[in-house]
C-alpha cells in the first residue's frame, strides 16, 4: 500500500467508557487544531444504531476500544485505501496494538507520513433463501453456523469454486480468516495462520467423527455452505456480533472481499511476540 497523505479523520469508540469518550473529544481538537478535517462526530459501537450499514469515509479512523471495537470497525470501513489505528482501550489488546500513552507521537508520525501498513484480508458474505438474499456482510474475523444449545447435530454441505468438498456432521463449522485463526477457530482446534498468508480456514466444531478436520484453501476461492436439514435454533454469525436464524436448504456465500483492512502497526512488531504476550502461546 503507498504513501498517502491524510486529510481526514474519522473515530470510533468504544461504548460506555467514558476516558475513551474523554480521549475522543481531546482528540477531536487535536486534529482541528493541526487542520485535519473530521469525517463526522465520533461513532460509538454496540448502540442501537444503524452501524452495520454506515460507512466511514475518511483517510484514516482512530479506533479508541478493544477488539470488539476494531471488528466492528472493519464492517464500517468503506471500500478504498482507510488506515485504521487502533488504541486499546480494550482487555486483550489483540489488534489494537497502540497505548493511549503513544496515540499522539503514533499521529504524527502517521501524519509526516512514517508508518507501516499491515493489510488482513476481510469476506463478503451472502445468507441466501431461495432467490432472496436474506442477510448480508463483510467479516474481518470468522462466519459461523451452528446450532443452539438443544438442538440435534446438523449438516452443512461445502462446495468450493462450485466443486462439492464435503459434508460435515458436527455442531457447526467456522469459516475463518487468517486473523480470525486466533479467534474461535483456534479453541475449536484449528490452526493458528499467519497474518499476511492468502488462505481461508474451514473448521468443523464437535464434528461428529474423528476424519472431519479442518481444512485450509486458497482466499481466491468461493466458498458456499449449504444447510441440510431444518431445525430449529441454527444461526449464521458473521464476526460474532451480527446475527440470522437460518433454515433448512439456506446457503452462505463467502467470498474474499476487495477491501481490506489496514491496520498502523508499532514500529518493528514482531507478530510471534503478540501471540506469546498477548494470547500466552506455549506457555
Amino acid at each position: 500500500m503507498s504513501e498517502k497523505r491524510i486529510r481526514s479523520v474519522g473515530i470510533v469508540v468504544k461504548p460506555n467508557n467514558e476516558d475513551a469518550e474523554a480521549t475522543a473529544l481531546q482528540l477531536s481538537d487535536w486534529l482541528r487544531a493541526r487542520g485535519i478535517q473530521l469525517a463526522g462526530e465520533p461513532v460509538f459501537t454496540g448502540k442501537e444504531t444503524d452501524e452495520t450499514r454506515q460507512k466511514i469515509d475518511a483517510d484514516m479512523i482512530v479506533v479508541l476500544g478493544g477488539d470488539g471495537t476494531m471488528i466492528a470497525t472493519a464492517r464500517m470501513v468503506a471500500d478504498c485505501d482507510v488506515l485504521v489505528l487502533g488504541i486499546n482501550y480494550g482487555g486483550l489488546g489483540y489488534l489494537t496494538d497502540f497505548r493511549i500513552e503513544e496515540m499522539y507521537s503514533a499521529i504524527e508520525s502517521i501524519l509526516a507520513g512514517d508508518y507501516e501498513v499491515d493489510q488482513r484480508v476481510m469476506l463478503d458474505v451472502e445468507h441466501r433463501r431461495g432467490n432472496e438474499i436474506a442477510g448480508s456482510g463483510r467479516v474481518l474475523n470468522d462466519v459461523v453456523i451452528n446450532k443452539a444449545a438443544l438442538a440435534r447435530i446438523i449438516e452443512i454441505e461445502v462446495t468450493l469454486n462450485g466443486q462439492f468438498v464435503n459434508s460435515f456432521r458436527s455442531d457447526g463449522l467456522i469459516v475463518a480468516t487468517p486473523t480470525g485463526s486466533t479467534a474461535y477457530n483456534l479453541s475449536a482446534g484449528g490452526p493458528i495462520v499467519y497474518p499476511s498468508m492468502n488462505a481461508v480456514l474451514l473448521t468443523p466444531i464437535c464434528p461428529f467423527t474423528l476424519t472431519n478436520r479442518p481444512i485450509v484453501v486458497p482466499d481466491r476461492a468461493e466458498i458456499e455452505l449449504k444447510l441440510i436439514d431444518g431445525h430449529e435454533g441454527v444461526i449464521l454469525t458473521l464476526d460474532g456480533q451480527t446475527g440470522f436464524s437460518m433454515n433448512g436448504g439456506d446457503t452462505v456465500r463467502i467470498r474474499k472481499s476487495e477491501t481490506t483492512l489496514n491496520l498502523l502497526q508499532p514500529p518493528n512488531r514482531n507478530y510471534f511476540d503478540v501471540l506469546r504476550n498477548k494470547l500466552k502461546w506455549g506457555r
